[in-house]
């Protein structure tokens, strides 16, 4: 993994991380020393064939300059949101804007549902800072590791009780262990937090300081680990509910599903208030969990704290070494979900690392209480696993009774559970985000919706764990083997990342976090060996063949876009310039810019959100592309397939006049997303035309916008650029946003869109490679005069 790009993070006043959210920056990839060289080479030879920079300019029939949004540090968001509003660009879009016209009767109905169920695309937003206060971060964050409680304690006296009376003699003992290892994990990601305030996620610690296998490895054990965090909870919450309404059992599997659809829509509605709404399921566990401990201790307070009698299984296994380890394994899924607090550091009020250690205090605390006091009233009121009806729901009918007070605790933990199973659909998309950024992963993973969400990854997770819910028949003891295995991966790999990590940095107190952290990675790796052995047969053989898998395939992912850089590296030779000097047409008047709302002229900063272009954006966001997808597509259909969805009117006269030469006007938009072959072999194609052009670079950021800047002057500057500024969501939508507003400067003007498309020779590896052409082609074909052309470029 690139060190230096694990690290880079934005900073905001106080030095800290300003957001959360991925950087697109992160993926543009820059030219080292030879390709500049190259570069500088291959501008001198266009300098022979082309006209000067500024007669391009003047020869330009629109003007590029159209108008700015407000810069990020303007933008505030609401109080208890993250979504904030800002101007429009340009000239207002027609009504309903690109992606607005009718179209067949069959693609209104699909659309029209589509966003009845999730929502229409969330237009002039961006995503701002979200700061939470340490009351909301701790239950938004520690409600997968809090809510184990409902279903670890139980899977350690589930392997007991096969071992009868004998058996669960040992439950106190081992629930002292695994405390044990709680206090350590927690106390080891306190010094995680230290090294890595950016947020220090087990795949960035591992591969930055153990090296690509061991972060790849810890990547799979983080996916792994938040499917069965779906699966697990989904099961759990599910059984909760069952033990309260028995006649739902012959339903769990439909029921779970369902649970998996809701929370398949709602995360791609993708609208998150960091506010009570979150905070409440969790709260409201941790009283049901303190009036169940309370009311059982007082119970038998009262009665001189006897242990009652404990019902006599039978023993079906015979107590040894293996059982009283597998036993330990199980309970330790009890910690699954405590390292979240350190992966979302930068998502705190400043001082952010501080108030996240503090919040990993708090949650350590409070589930090494929650664990002990049910292990402890487990103990003192004899209940043993059964089958139909959970250990928590039997401990709350002994102390409550039937009443409402069990009702309140089922309904807490069934709440707490599902809401455990969203914490995974935040980070597993996030995961696979860092995966494509550094190219283990397919780049459709890289996308954002137009709901601010990352639907690939959601799309992906769901299936996942809808399949494994379904191969399991929704129960908890059956998935349970399956989740020790990626959990303690993550831990151990993590853990040991830390130790080396303060073997070379050697801060102040190093020695102390270094012990911590290498005491922490001892004790993972003790329970992940003892889960591997001791629950292969069990169902652990599944997630170690699992991550084997995503090993072999991220690897062989990795190699593909290797061999795709290396064919797009710049080298001597590879790059020709226009065979033919582009002409320098008498520059043709353009209409003024429009004024920007707010006044501001001095950045051109535009936004992927405020469009109405974006409504079909993320339709064809996880799509294959099934019309023409490869090689120069043919995508030139402008008057064709586009005018039905023209705006008529003039517009539609000037188009029907339009049968000869010399009446269309042009202007060739070459989007570029670096200087690489395919890029420059576009620029020339362009450039062939002989027709007006223009680049335009999106940029996420001002300091890769400048470094495009240095790249495009030292190739020449032989075309006129235009760099949109678009720091809060995608790529492809501003673009689509610019193109729009450079149409409705000049309705009459056809506007060829060149885009370079690397086209591979395998079917598989088409996944692996960019859709914008057909992206591009779906959000502009209502206007007009747009030609969406890609240019081939063939890899080995």
């Amino acid at each position: 993994m690139n060190r230096a790009r694990a690290k880079s993070r934005d900073l905001g006043d106080d030095g800290e991380p300003d957001s959360g959210v991925p950087r697109p920056s992160d993926v543009l990839p820059g030219l080292d020393e030879d390709q500049l060289r190259v570069l500088r080479q291959v501008g001198r030879r266009w300098g022979r064939v082309s006209p000067r920079s500024a007669a391009a300019v003047r020869a330009l029939p629109v003007e590029p300059d159209t108008g700015v949004f407000p810069a990020a540090e303007d933008i505030r968001p609401t109080r208890f949101g993250r979504l904030v509003h800002v101007t429009s660009l340009g000239a207002p879009s027609p009504a309903g804007g690109v992606g607005g016209a009718p179209g067949p009767v069959g693609a209104r109905w699909v659309r029209g549902a589509r966003r009845a169920l999730l929502g229409a695309p969330l237009r002039s937003s961006a995503v701002a800072r979200e700061s939470m206060r340490k009351l909301v971060a701790l239950p938004v964050l520690s409600a997968d590791a809090l809510s184990s409680v409902a279903y670890g304690p139980e899977a350690m006296l589930s392997v007991l009780v096969l071992a009868g009376a004998a058996g669960l003699a040992y439950s106190l003992p081992i629930a002292g262990a695994i405390t044990l290892l709680i206090l350590v994990v927690g106390l080891s990601y306190r010094q995680t937090i230290r090294a890595y305030p950016h947020g220090g996620g087990s795949y960035i610690v591992a591969g930055d300081n153990l090296g690509l296998l061991p972060g790849l490895l810890a990547a799979g054990g983080l996916l792994i680990d938040y499917v069965l965090t779906v699966a697990v909870s989904i099961a759990s919450g599910i059984a909760a509910v069952t033990s309260a309404v028995p006649s739902l059992a012959p339903a769990t599997v439909p029921l779970g599903l369902a649970m998996i659809a809701l929370l398949l829509v709602g995360n791609l509605r993708g609208i998150r208030q960091a506010g009570i709404l979150f905070a409440a399921p969790t709260y409201a566990f941790i009283a049901a969990m303190f009036a169940l401990i309370t009311g059982s201790l007082a119970d038998a307070a009262a009665n001189g704290f006897p242990p009652a009698p404990a019902a006599h299984p039978n023993a079906t296994e015979g107590l040894g070494v293996l059982l009283v380890m597998r036993a330990f394994a199980s309970g330790a899924t009890a910690m699954t979900g405590i390292e979240a607090i350190s992966n979302a550091v930068p998502a705190f009020q400043p001082v952010r690392w501080r108030n996240a250690r503090t919040t990993l205090t708090w949650m350590t605390g409070l589930l090494v209480t929650m664990f002990a006091g049910i292990i402890a009233i487990v103990h003192l009121r004899g209940v043993v696993p059964r089958g139909g009806e959970t250990v928590l729901s039997q401990l709350a009918r002994l102390t409550f009774g039937s009443g409402p007070m069990y009702v309140f605790v089922q309904a807490a933990t069934a709440a707490v559970l599902l809401l455990a199973a969203n914490t995974a659909y935040n980070d597993f998309p996030r995961v696979l985000f860092l995966l494509a950024r550094d190219g283990h992963a397919p780049r459709i993973f890289l996308r954002q919706g137009d709901r601010l969400a990352f639907s690939n990854g959601i799309g992906l997770l769901s299936v996942v764990a809808a399949l494994v819910y379904v191969a399991f028949s929704g129960e908890t003891n059956s998935l349970i083997p399956l989740y020790a295995v990626g959990v303690f991966l993550a831990f151990s790999l993590s853990q040991a990342g830390m130790v080396v990590h303060w073997r070379r940095v050697r801060t102040p107190h190093w020695r102390k976090s270094l012990a911590f952290n290498a005491t922490g990675a001892v004790l993972s790796t003790l329970v992940l060996i003892t889960a591997a052995v001791t629950k292969f047969t069990a169902g652990a053989w599944v997630a170690l063949v699992a991550i084997g898998l995503f090993f072999l395939l991220a690897t062989r992912i990795r190699r593909h876009y290797q061999t795709v850089g290396a064919a797009l590296r710049l080298h001597p030779g590879a790059a020709e310039p226009p065979a033919h000097r582009a002409p320098t047409p008498p520059p043709t008047p353009a209409p003024s810019p429009p004024e920007p709302e707010g006044g501001r002229t001095d950045r051109h900063t535009e936004d992927a959100g405020d469009t109405g272009d974006t409504e079909d954006i993320e339709d064809t966001e996880g799509e294959e592309d099934t019309e023409g997808e490869e090689g120069a597509e043919g995508e030139q259909g402008a008057e064709g397939e586009q005018g039905e969805g023209g705006e008529g009117g003039e517009e539609g006269e000037e188009a029907e006049g339009e049968e000869t030469p010399q009446a269309v006007h042009h202007l060739s938009v070459v989007a570029l997303a670096t200087l690489d072959l395919a890029g420059l072999r576009a620029l020339a194609y362009a450039a062939s035309l002989q027709q007006p052009t223009l680049a335009v670079h999106i940029s996420p950021g001002e300091e890769e916008a400048q470094r495009f800047r240095d790249y495009w002057t030292l190739w020449g500057n032989h075309v006129p650029l235009h760099i949109v500024l678009s720091p809060y969501r995608a790529i492809v939508a501003p673009l689509i946003h610019y193109i729009e507003t450079l149409h409705h400067q000049r309705p009459g003007l056809t506007i060829t869109v060149i885009l370079p498309e690397v086209v591979t020779p395998r079917l598989r590896h088409r996944p692996l490679h960019s859709k914008d052409a057909a992206r591009l082609r779906r959000a502009l074909r209502p206007l007009p005069k747009i030609v969406i052309t890609s240019v081939p470029f063939h890899t080995p």
